[in-house]
Protein backbone atom coordinates (compact mmCIF):
# COMPACT_ATOMS: atom_id res chain seq x y z
CA UNK A 1 0.00 0.00 0.00
CA UNK A 2 1.37 3.16 -1.35
CA UNK A 3 1.90 5.67 1.74
CA UNK A 4 -0.07 9.54 1.95
CA UNK A 5 2.13 11.86 3.66
CA UNK A 6 -0.18 14.78 4.97
CA UNK A 7 2.25 17.82 4.20
CA UNK A 8 -0.29 21.34 4.69
CA UNK A 9 -1.16 23.14 7.81
CA UNK A 10 -4.68 22.67 7.07
CA UNK A 11 -4.83 19.11 7.20
CA UNK A 12 -3.21 18.55 10.42
CA UNK A 13 -5.51 20.72 11.62
CA UNK A 14 -7.69 18.74 10.17
CA UNK A 15 -6.52 15.86 11.72
CA UNK A 16 -5.55 17.08 15.12
CA UNK A 17 -9.76 17.78 15.79
CA UNK A 18 -10.60 14.54 14.30
CA UNK A 19 -8.33 13.11 16.86
CA UNK A 20 -9.67 15.48 19.58
CA UNK A 21 -13.41 14.97 18.79
CA UNK A 22 -12.93 11.16 19.06
CA UNK A 23 -11.79 12.18 22.48
CA UNK A 24 -8.03 10.77 22.11
CA UNK A 25 -6.99 14.22 24.35
CA UNK A 26 -7.68 14.52 27.48
CA UNK A 27 -8.47 17.95 29.22
CA UNK A 28 -9.79 18.99 32.93
CA UNK A 29 -13.22 17.25 32.39
CA UNK A 30 -14.15 15.64 35.68
CA UNK A 31 -14.29 11.92 36.54
CA UNK A 32 -17.77 11.81 36.50
CA UNK A 33 -18.45 13.60 33.28
CA UNK A 34 -20.93 11.50 31.19
CA UNK A 35 -21.00 13.77 28.04
CA UNK A 36 -20.23 12.82 24.42
CA UNK A 37 -16.30 12.45 23.21
CA UNK A 38 -17.37 15.32 21.12
CA UNK A 39 -18.70 17.83 23.99
CA UNK A 40 -15.63 16.93 25.73
CA UNK A 41 -13.31 17.47 23.03
CA UNK A 42 -14.91 20.84 21.93
CA UNK A 43 -14.42 21.92 25.50
CA UNK A 44 -10.49 21.77 25.37
CA UNK A 45 -10.13 23.52 21.81
CA UNK A 46 -8.94 27.17 21.71
CA UNK A 47 -11.33 29.36 20.47
CA UNK A 48 -10.73 32.93 19.92
CA UNK A 49 -13.36 35.04 21.85
CA UNK A 50 -15.37 38.13 20.59
CA UNK A 51 -13.85 40.65 22.84
CA UNK A 52 -17.53 42.26 22.55
CA UNK A 53 -18.53 42.28 26.09
CA UNK A 54 -20.77 44.90 27.35
CA UNK A 55 -19.59 47.51 29.65
CA UNK A 56 -18.77 45.61 33.66
CA UNK A 57 -18.01 42.51 32.19
CA UNK A 58 -15.00 39.89 31.32
CA UNK A 59 -14.23 36.83 30.79
CA UNK A 60 -13.72 35.43 33.96
CA UNK A 61 -10.59 33.04 32.67
CA UNK A 62 -8.71 35.72 32.37
CA UNK A 63 -9.22 36.73 36.11
CA UNK A 64 -9.03 33.27 37.38
CA UNK A 65 -6.54 31.29 35.16
CA UNK A 66 -5.73 28.59 37.90
CA UNK A 67 -9.70 27.86 37.45
CA UNK A 68 -11.08 24.63 35.89
CA UNK A 69 -13.74 25.44 33.13
CA UNK A 70 -16.08 22.56 32.37
CA UNK A 71 -18.93 24.84 30.27
CA UNK A 72 -21.93 22.12 30.30
CA UNK A 73 -24.47 24.07 28.33
CA UNK A 74 -22.16 24.63 25.49
CA UNK A 75 -22.34 20.55 25.32
CA UNK A 76 -24.49 17.46 25.27
CA UNK A 77 -23.91 16.65 28.69
CA UNK A 78 -26.56 18.47 30.27
CA UNK A 79 -29.72 18.32 31.67
CA UNK A 80 -31.33 19.09 27.85
CA UNK A 81 -29.06 16.46 26.60
CA UNK A 82 -27.60 19.37 23.51
CA UNK A 83 -26.47 22.48 23.39
CA UNK A 84 -28.34 25.27 24.96
CA UNK A 85 -29.37 28.68 22.62
CA UNK A 86 -27.07 31.34 23.18
CA UNK A 87 -23.75 29.15 23.87
CA UNK A 88 -21.78 29.80 21.36
CA UNK A 89 -18.63 29.42 23.07
CA UNK A 90 -17.35 27.44 26.52
CA UNK A 91 -16.02 30.12 28.09
CA UNK A 92 -17.63 31.33 31.15
CA UNK A 93 -18.52 35.41 31.41
CA UNK A 94 -18.79 37.54 34.73
CA UNK A 95 -19.65 40.71 35.78
CA UNK A 96 -16.14 42.55 36.80
CA UNK A 97 -17.50 43.51 40.55
CA UNK A 98 -18.43 39.66 40.96
CA UNK A 99 -15.31 38.47 39.03
CA UNK A 100 -12.78 40.41 41.36
CA UNK A 101 -14.78 38.76 44.75
CA UNK A 102 -14.60 35.24 42.80
CA UNK A 103 -10.89 35.63 42.35
CA UNK A 104 -10.44 36.26 46.38
CA UNK A 105 -12.23 33.06 47.04
CA UNK A 106 -9.91 31.54 44.41
CA UNK A 107 -6.99 32.42 45.95
CA UNK A 108 -8.29 31.74 49.96
CA UNK A 109 -8.85 28.20 48.58
CA UNK A 110 -5.89 27.77 47.10
CA UNK A 111 -3.95 28.33 50.40
CA UNK A 112 -6.23 25.29 51.61
CA UNK A 113 -5.33 23.18 48.97
CA UNK A 114 -8.36 23.82 46.45
CA UNK A 115 -9.10 25.38 42.93
CA UNK A 116 -12.05 26.04 41.29
CA UNK A 117 -13.99 24.37 38.63
CA UNK A 118 -16.40 26.39 36.58
CA UNK A 119 -19.66 25.23 35.09
CA UNK A 120 -21.66 28.16 34.28
CA UNK A 121 -21.53 32.00 35.54
CA UNK A 122 -23.31 34.60 32.97
CA UNK A 123 -26.12 33.43 31.45
CA UNK A 124 -28.22 34.37 28.33
CA UNK A 125 -32.19 35.19 28.93
CA UNK A 126 -32.83 33.17 25.90
CA UNK A 127 -30.79 30.24 27.18
CA UNK A 128 -33.17 30.45 30.48
CA UNK A 129 -36.21 30.40 27.82
CA UNK A 130 -35.15 27.42 26.02
CA UNK A 131 -34.53 25.37 29.89
CA UNK A 132 -38.78 26.43 30.17
CA UNK A 133 -39.76 25.38 26.84
CA UNK A 134 -37.66 22.44 27.60
CA UNK A 135 -40.00 21.83 30.93
CA UNK A 136 -42.85 21.97 28.88
CA UNK A 137 -42.07 19.24 26.59
CA UNK A 138 -43.02 16.19 28.42
CA UNK A 139 -42.21 13.67 25.53
CA UNK A 140 -38.24 14.94 25.67
CA UNK A 141 -36.64 12.91 29.01
CA UNK A 142 -33.54 12.03 27.31
CA UNK A 143 -31.21 13.28 30.30
CA UNK A 144 -33.71 12.02 32.92
CA UNK A 145 -31.98 8.96 34.69
CA UNK A 146 -29.05 11.72 34.92
CA UNK A 147 -30.36 14.46 36.19
CA UNK A 148 -33.70 14.38 37.13
CA UNK A 149 -34.25 10.49 37.88
CA UNK A 150 -37.46 10.53 40.70
CA UNK A 151 -38.65 13.42 39.18
CA UNK A 152 -41.53 14.65 36.79
CA UNK A 153 -39.93 17.41 34.72
CA UNK A 154 -43.34 19.32 34.60
CA UNK A 155 -42.53 19.75 37.82
CA UNK A 156 -38.89 21.55 37.61
CA UNK A 157 -40.22 25.12 37.29
CA UNK A 158 -42.52 24.90 40.53
CA UNK A 159 -39.70 23.13 42.47
CA UNK A 160 -37.54 25.84 42.11
CA UNK A 161 -35.02 23.81 39.65
CA UNK A 162 -35.98 26.53 36.35
CA UNK A 163 -37.30 29.50 36.44
CA UNK A 164 -38.39 32.63 33.72
CA UNK A 165 -35.63 34.55 35.27
CA UNK A 166 -32.62 33.55 36.38
CA UNK A 167 -29.27 35.61 38.28
CA UNK A 168 -27.37 34.42 36.30
CA UNK A 169 -28.80 36.73 33.17
CA UNK A 170 -27.58 39.45 35.75
CA UNK A 171 -23.91 38.46 35.26
CA UNK A 172 -23.18 37.46 38.71
CA UNK A 173 -24.22 34.07 39.61
CA UNK A 174 -21.98 31.34 39.33
CA UNK A 175 -22.12 27.22 39.08
CA UNK A 176 -19.17 25.46 40.38
CA UNK A 177 -17.42 23.17 42.65
CA UNK A 178 -14.20 22.64 44.26
CA UNK A 179 -11.10 20.22 42.61
CA UNK A 180 -8.08 19.04 44.75
CA UNK A 181 -4.82 21.18 43.91
CA UNK A 182 -2.69 18.23 44.60
CA UNK A 183 -4.60 15.64 42.62
CA UNK A 184 -6.77 17.41 40.58
CA UNK A 185 -9.42 15.42 41.43
CA UNK A 186 -12.92 16.80 41.75
CA UNK A 187 -14.28 17.20 45.85
CA UNK A 188 -16.91 14.25 46.55
CA UNK A 189 -20.07 16.80 47.63
CA UNK A 190 -22.57 14.17 47.65
CA UNK A 191 -24.29 14.56 44.36
CA UNK A 192 -23.60 15.62 40.88
CA UNK A 193 -23.77 19.72 39.15
CA UNK A 194 -27.51 20.20 38.12
CA UNK A 195 -28.89 17.20 39.67
CA UNK A 196 -32.17 18.01 40.93
CA UNK A 197 -33.51 16.40 43.95
CA UNK A 198 -33.32 16.73 47.86
CA UNK A 199 -29.77 15.67 47.65
CA UNK A 200 -28.55 18.71 46.24
CA UNK A 201 -30.16 20.72 48.82
CA UNK A 202 -27.99 22.20 51.59
CA UNK A 203 -30.01 21.16 54.67
CA UNK A 204 -30.69 17.14 53.73
CA UNK A 205 -29.29 14.19 55.79
CA UNK A 206 -28.73 11.79 52.42
CA UNK A 207 -25.04 12.65 52.29
CA UNK A 208 -22.32 11.62 54.76
CA UNK A 209 -20.14 13.64 57.14
CA UNK A 210 -17.44 14.19 55.19
CA UNK A 211 -19.82 15.28 52.30
CA UNK A 212 -21.57 17.92 54.05
CA UNK A 213 -17.82 19.39 55.47
CA UNK A 214 -17.01 19.60 51.63
CA UNK A 215 -20.49 21.79 50.53
CA UNK A 216 -19.14 23.76 53.89
CA UNK A 217 -16.00 24.41 52.97
CA UNK A 218 -16.92 25.94 49.47
CA UNK A 219 -19.85 27.75 51.12
CA UNK A 220 -17.65 29.30 53.75
CA UNK A 221 -15.11 30.64 51.45
CA UNK A 222 -18.34 32.10 48.88
CA UNK A 223 -19.75 33.47 52.19
CA UNK A 224 -16.72 35.29 53.44
CA UNK A 225 -16.28 37.49 49.71
CA UNK A 226 -20.22 38.53 49.83
CA UNK A 227 -21.52 35.66 47.95
CA UNK A 228 -24.68 34.42 48.93
CA UNK A 229 -26.40 30.11 48.29
CA UNK A 230 -28.89 28.78 47.26
CA UNK A 231 -30.58 26.15 49.53
CA UNK A 232 -31.52 23.89 46.50
CA UNK A 233 -28.15 23.92 44.69
CA UNK A 234 -25.11 23.44 46.61
CA UNK A 235 -23.18 24.96 43.78
CA UNK A 236 -25.01 27.92 42.69
CA UNK A 237 -23.78 31.23 43.81
CA UNK A 238 -25.09 35.18 43.99
CA UNK A 239 -23.18 38.09 44.93
CA UNK A 240 -25.54 39.87 46.97
CA UNK A 241 -24.10 43.31 46.27
CA UNK A 242 -24.43 42.78 42.34
CA UNK A 243 -23.87 45.55 39.90
CA UNK A 244 -26.86 44.78 38.19
CA UNK A 245 -29.83 43.80 40.40
CA UNK A 246 -32.74 44.39 37.96
CA UNK A 247 -31.05 43.84 34.74
CA UNK A 248 -31.37 40.29 32.69
CA UNK A 249 -29.17 40.09 29.59
CA UNK A 250 -29.16 38.66 26.92
CA UNK A 251 -26.14 38.60 24.51
CA UNK A 252 -24.64 35.31 23.55
CA UNK A 253 -21.57 33.60 25.50
CA UNK A 254 -19.01 34.00 22.61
Amino acid sequence: MKRVTVRTPNAILALLCILLLNGLFSGHADAAYVGSSTDSALQQLKLSKQHNLPKGFVYLDEVIPTAQYEIRYYGDNNFTGRRVTGYKAPLAIFSQQAATALKAVSDDLDRKGYILKIYDAYRPQKAVNRFKSWSLDASDTKMKQQYYPTLNKRDLFKLGFIASKSGHSRGSTVDLTLVHKSTGEQVDMGSPFDFFGNISYYDNRLINKTQQANRAILKAAMAAQGFKPYSKEWWHFTLIQEPFPKRYFDFDVE
